[in-house]
């Protein structure tokens, strides 16, 4: 064997250089009733040009294609071509700005609705009711077939 450091040998550790993991928080749990967020100029814009670009390049699978030649094409525009699609990110922005409003107001208000529309639809809960007053019928039916 070569003489040399031995293999259990302490290692000096640099307290500068140690990383400190932080723990991981818990995620507040997302409201599946907020308003998701209105989409900007750019993805108005790429939702027709997605269309076009494939209606194009029928062959063409990969998303990265689409989206590089959409931005490099949004790039290359004018600001009086992109005005159409800055129109319609603000009209999305004003309906987006109202339903928030309408959805805070509702949770300042008196908290969440979910009471009122439980996991179950009418049609289940009536279906257990009848379910319920079947099994009681079919109670008598035993006990007929018993006489």
């Amino acid at each position: 064997m070569k003489a040399g450091k031995s293999a259990a040998a302490p290692k000096k550790s640099n307290a500068k250089l140690a990383v400190k993991k932080a723990t991981p928080k818990a995620k507040a749990a997302k409201d599946p009733n907020k308003p998701k967020r209105p989409a900007s100029a750019f993805f108005v814009f790429m939702e027709e040009f997605r269309k076009q670009y494939k209606a194009e390049h029928p062959e063409n699978k990969s998303v990265a294609a689409v989206g590089k030649a959409g931005g490099a094409k949004w790039k290359a525009m004018s600001t009086s071509d992109k005005a159409p699609y800055v129109a319609k990110a603000d009209k999305r922005k004003k309906e987006y700005e109202k339903t928030m409003a309408a959805y805070n107001k509702k949770l300042a208000s008196g908290g969440d609705d979910a009471d009122d529309d439980s996991d179950k639809s009418k049609s289940e809960v009536n279906n257990n009711e009848e379910e319920e007053e079947e099994d009681e019928d079919s109670g008598d039916d035993e006990e007929e077939n018993d006489e």
